[in-house]
């Protein structure tokens, strides 16, 4: 089965004051505190009610849910993620909001590469793997054009360790 996920292409993302603003928010604390505290809890209940019009961020990101079984524990579990499309891939970005920890869904994903993405109430299997070398540096300055504040997700993170970029693949 093609993936059903909706292309994102990031030389296409439209620029507003409000999501300007919004892009500002989320970097603060607060904002980081929001996204991961409430949006990442909501974010799974909201898209799928609304049929993927909305979530924490009021439709402004492209948002996909990655389905993914747990490294040790092996419950599946589901987390909303920024995306954003090369040809027919999805690329994700384990920024985990500029912290010095990598993502658990990271690891899982790392452990278990075979996984479910869902937009809109349909979903497909995908494989991931990681991006090394050139092509993580093309597909992470690509996500800057998706969201900014990847940048200073970089900064936080300088010394501390690389974002990982992960390509997932319609299986």
């Amino acid at each position: 089965m093609a993936g059903v996920v909706p292309p994102v292409d990031p030389d296409a993302i439209a620029d507003s004051p409000f999501k300007r603003a919004l892009f500002a928010f989320a970097v603060s604390k607060p904002g980081t505190w929001y996204s991961s505290q409430l949006g990442a809890r909501i974010d799974p209940w909201l898209l799928r009610a609304t049929r993927g019009r909305w979530d924490h961020a009021f439709g402004q990101i492209p948002i996909v849910l990655l389905s993914v079984r747990g490294a040790r524990s092996g419950v599946e579990r589901t987390v909303p993620l920024l995306y954003f499309s090369d040809g027919q891939d999805v690329i994700l970005i384990a920024s985990s909001y500029g912290r010095a920890k990598f993502p658990a869904w990271y690891y899982n994903l790392k452990a278990n590469p075979d996984v479910r993405l869902e937009v809109r109430r349909r979903s497909a299997p995908y494989r991931a793997q990681e991006v090394e070398g050139a092509e993580r540096d093309r597909l992470f300055e690509r996500a800057k054009q998706v969201y900014p504040g990847y940048s200073e997700y970089e900064r936080r993170t300088a010394g501390v360790r690389r974002i990982p970029v992960m390509r997932l693949s319609p299986a």
